[in-house]
């Protein structure tokens, strides 16, 4: 079965534990695989932070790590053949409230990305 889209994670979700990720996004926009795939009906991406904290967004750090996860899920949409605006959150609670989903801009269109 081929992935058909992208799940999101924030580093501190409960779930990780260093294995429920298939790329974990460093804060400096390190790209980190994962040993062995977690779920064949979609990617898992873990950005590194803890967006449940409205500090965590206002830092300003986090321009390079989402430019490089907007990247990574363009890439892998166009390997495995989905639509690179199928981008969900893990649950309710992860990837946090205070996720900037305005910063995560899929467009292949763009030409910036």
């Amino acid at each position: 079965m081929r992935p058909t889209g992208i799940t999101i994670h924030q580093s501190v979700c409960g779930a990780i534990n260093g294995k429920g990720y298939d790329f974990y996004v460093t804060r400096s926009g390190t790209i980190i695989p994962a040993t062995e795939a977690t779920d064949s009906a979609s990617i898992h991406i873990c950005v590194e932070g803890d967006f449940s904290r409205p500090d965590e967004t206002a830092s300003g750090y986090m321009e390079e790590q989402f430019f490089i996860v907007q990247k990574l899920v363009l890439r892998l949409a166009d390997t495995f053949g989905f639509d690179p605006g199928n981008v969900v959150p893990h649950t309710d609670l992860c990837p946090g409230k205070h996720f900037p989903w305005s910063e995560l801009v899929i467009s292949p269109k763009d030409g910036y990305h």
